[in-house]
């Protein structure tokens, strides 16, 4: 929805001028209701309470609770043009702390799941290599292998955006992003093992899918962190996340973690120079491009409340809180306005930080009912401060879909219900 917010600034009275720092008492002080009746749902005894229910066992793979069968990703139905080569989008609004649900994982695919057999797949390290070689499954897992949370997100994140507030809910504006702990065998031992020449200066990742998914990756970031993964979260791949193995490459853009992945060959250019230039570089308004801009900047979104999980609670206590993340370390520090940056107020950070991971923040504060105009914005370890899209825009212009960082606003009215806007 196009929406532009240039009416009246809304008040600032009874805005929290700081963080909240009262402990867990004056919380639960501020939150608690006196109850005028007796209430029904604490009197009355509920049905579930008067029988028996299934065992456990009846369902040998835990599924979440009825009551939470809305919480599934979602596809945009007119942003590709058939779903065998779609997008489907993680539900933030829906989701605390930094872990990703394997089954609500974002992912893109351009050829359909490709149904891979675990015991006929092979992966093939060749090129400017001393000794060409292929490595089963069972191979690979006999490997020292290591675990790493991390963010994989799509370099157009954000990115229908660039021109203005577009999608009205955070699932779409910027759904295309997990967070989960991937276990997986260093790439360098592979690399390492095949023996690179020394004229190698590149690789290429090669997937198994019926597209042939492909892209280069410079030898120093292949010897460094990225990882041969065939586990999430502690559980093998699911088939649309690349099962059996897939390649995950930290702080960089989603597209070229390849999923099924089939072959490494390792040569001194990158492959496919032009294809790669045309489609993953960052357009600027003068028609010049950025080329190989393959690490995410810090960004940030608050997931709630946003336009898919408005307030419902009414006036009083309420909890903002959101993701941020950092494809260059971690994320140190998140501010939060409630009043459209005529305020910041230092969140506070909750939850494990990794680097080129996900990172929890909230900020709590009375609400008066008064219309709210909600941002956050993120810093990073290496000292880099999230900018504003007109920021953004100023250097880069309306050209790109990719690498929008850009700070996003929602606008609160005064029954609760947010909406996706930019401030003029």
């Amino acid at each position: 929805m196009d929406t532009k917010f240039k009416g009246n600034k809304p008040s600032r009275r009874g805005f929290l001028t700081g963080a909240l720092a009262a402990g867990a008492g004056a919380v639960g002080a501020t939150v608690a209701k006196a109850q005028a009746a007796p209430d029904p749902a604490i009197v009355e005894q509920q049905p579930w309470r008067t029988f028996l229910g299934d065992g456990v066992d009846a369902f040998p793979y835990g599924t979440p609770s009825e009551h939470e069968s809305h919480v599934i990703r979602r596809s945009v139905e007119w942003l590709t043009a058939d779903p065998i080569s779609s997008v489907n989008f993680t539900p933030l609004h829906e989701l605390d702390g930094i872990i990703t649900p394997n089954g609500l994982c974002f992912e893109r695919h351009h050829g359909g799941i490709a149904e891979v057999d675990p015991s006929m797949h092979r992966i093939m390290i060749n090129g400017l290599v001393d000794k060409p070689m292929v490595f089963t499954m069972d191979d690979l897992k006999r490997y020292p292998r290591e675990n790493h949370v991390y963010f994989l997100e799509c370099a157009a994140n954000s990115g229908m955006e660039w021109a203005g507030a577009q999608l009205n809910g955070v699932q779409f504006t910027h759904g295309m992003i997990h967070n989960v702990m991937y276990t997986g065998v260093p790439l360098r031992l592979l690399l390492e093992e095949a023996g690179v020449q020394t004229n190698g200066k590149w690789i290429m990742v090669e997937g198994a899918d019926a597209a042939g998914m492909n892209r280069s990756i410079p030898i120093e970031k292949a010897l460094d962190d990225v990882l041969v993964a065939f586990k999430m979260n502690g559980e093998a791949l699911r088939p649309e996340q690349g099962y059996p193995v897939r390649l995950v490459v930290p702080g960089w853009e989603g597209n070229m973690w390849i999923k099924w992945l089939r072959r490494i060959e390792v040569g001194d250019q990158p492959w496919h120079a032009r294809e790669e230039t045309s489609k993953y570089t960052d357009l600027f308004e003068n028609g010049q491009a950025r080329r190989f801009t393959w690490e995410m900047d810090a960004k940030s979104v608050i997931t709630s409340p946003s336009p898919q999980a408005p307030i419902t609670h009414g006036k009083g206590w309420t909890v903002v809180t959101g993701v941020a993340w950092s494809g260059r370390g971690t994320i140190p520090r998140v501010d939060v306005t409630i009043d459209g940056g005529k305020n910041w107020h230092q969140a506070r950070m909750s939850g494990p930080s990794m680097t080129k991971s996900m990172h929890r923040f909230y900020f709590e504060f009375e609400w008066d009912g008064t219309p709210l105009l909600l941002q956050s914005r993120a810093h990073d370890s290496t000292g880099y401060v999230q900018p504003t899209k007109n920021e953004l825009r100023a250097i880069r212009g309306e050209n790109s879909i990719y690498h929008n960082n850009g700070i996003q606003t929602w606008y609160v009215n005064e029954q609760g219900i947010a909406e996706n806007v930019e401030i003029s």
